[in-house]
């Protein structure tokens, strides 16, 4: 069986929003290091108090990753700041938030696509899907990697934590995807890798939420508030389009 868009009980999907960390990138490969040295110019170089922080925040020490749900996990860059301030980082809110920032622009310049990612996108694109990414990355931090991957002109819609539309789990970001195309927030799916991204899409009456294995959360955290879970979201033209 095939067709050109996967029937929900409230519409047709016509778009797609995906997350971006953990979802078009690997989570561990991109972020592990670069959250010590963010925790680290928190901590102004102080290891005892960068250890501190690391765990506060969702770090486990027995796997060196984030938990899942947890702030490293899906928090975005001024929730990580407050955090870290509130646990004693000698910083104003905003200039933490600018620094870590900019760190986290620099970080994906260079960062590269899942397996299978690119592929995904252009057989949606071919059948006429319009695509979005929202992130609780910054707007700047989503459109580097966009740009230093060549997949930026495959996206429609792009928002951050920062663009205006409020952050996850709010509903904010699938609105601003819907009212940037012309669509029902019931003609889109969103797909993530953790609770956020699910979340996100229940508020905003989204038509199809996807949970995938390639961030941060296991199957038995997704599987019971996802219409659906994938190993990985390269996957999603098979669900599409020939589900069965």
């Amino acid at each position: 069986m095939s067709s050109d868009t996967w029937q929900t009980g409230k519409a047709a999907i016509e778009a797609i929003l995906f997350d971006k960390d953990g979802t078009l990138l690997d989570f561990d490969a991109a972020w592990g290091p670069v959250y010590r040295q963010a925790a680290s110019i928190a901590a102004r170089g102080v290891s005892s108090d960068t250890e501190r922080f690391l765990l506060a925040s969702g770090l486990d020490p027995a796997t060196g990753k984030p938990a899942a749900g947890s702030l490293l996990a899906a928090g975005n860059t001024e929730e990580i700041a407050q955090a870290w301030i509130a646990d004693g980082a000698r910083y104003a809110l905003e200039e933490l938030t600018a620094d870590l920032d900019r760190l986290f622009i620099d970080r994906m310049h260079d960062v590269d696509p899942l397996p299978g990612i690119r592929e995904a996108v252009e057989a949606l694109l071919a059948r006429g899907l319009r695509l979005g990414v929202a992130s609780s990355d910054s707007e700047a931090a989503i459109r580097a990697f966009l740009a230093g991957t060549g997949l930026a002109p495959k996206f429609a819609f792009v928002t951050g934590y920062d663009t205006g539309h409020g952050p996850k789990p709010e509903p904010g970001m699938v609105h601003g995807f819907a009212e940037a195309i012309g669509l029902p927030p019931s003609g889109i799916a969103v797909i993530g890798d953790n609770m956020h991204d699910i979340d996100m899409a229940r508020a905003a009456g989204a038509g199809l939420t996807v949970g995938v294995l390639t961030g941060t959360s296991l199957r038995k955290d997704l599987e019971p508030h996802a219409d659906v879970v994938l190993e990985s979201a390269a996957d999603l033209p098979a669900l599409l389009f020939d589900p069965e």
